[in-house]
């Protein structure tokens, strides 16, 4: 995604609300979510990545992220949205082409996804997908929280 980036990343990121359900949020600083985002390109670099991340745009602007992450025989996929952004059916659009893209291009027959249980939005992506909730976990915390939550775990195998 690189630093054309950072200035938009950083404005959801670092914001509490905006990442409240995220396991690695809220970033601290602008410096962190610089780090994070060179971490994304020297990903992007290597001839076999772990995960890509892609920006989402809407109207010529950068309002959030979806990434797939490749997990022992089950890529995970991932979402962010700028909260300014959010109720459109924009997570659910790029997670639905991210599917489409790794199943015909590169044959991936299972997806999975977490969230935090009590991120609807998110869950009802997920079901939008077609994706079907297959576990309950506890010993989720965001970083900013001051205890544990669970999260749900879902499936999709085409």
């Amino acid at each position: 995604m690189g630093s054309v980036y950072l200035e938009t990343v950083n404005a959801y990121a670092t914001d509490y609300e905006n990442t409240k359900y995220m396991l690695h949020l809220p970033n601290e600083n602008r410096e962190e979510t610089a780090a994070f985002l060179a971490g994304v390109d020297a990903e992007w670099a290597k001839e076999k990545p772990e995960f890509y991340e892609f920006a989402m745009l809407y109207q010529g602007e950068q309002i959030g992220a979806v990434g797939i992450y490749f997990e022992n025989g089950a890529e995970e996929l991932g979402w962010i949205v700028n909260k300014k952004y959010w109720r459109n059916g924009f997570a659910y659009e790029a997670a639905k082409a991210l599917v489409a893209y790794f199943t015909k291009h590169l044959g991936t027959t299972h997806f999975i996804a977490h969230c935090d249980t009590e991120n609807t939005a998110s869950y009802q992506v997920m079901e939008k997908l077609g994706m079907v909730r297959t576990g309950e976990y506890g010993g989720r915390r965001n970083r900013a929280a001051s205890e544990d939550s669970f999260e749900y775990q879902y499936e999709l195998i085409l």
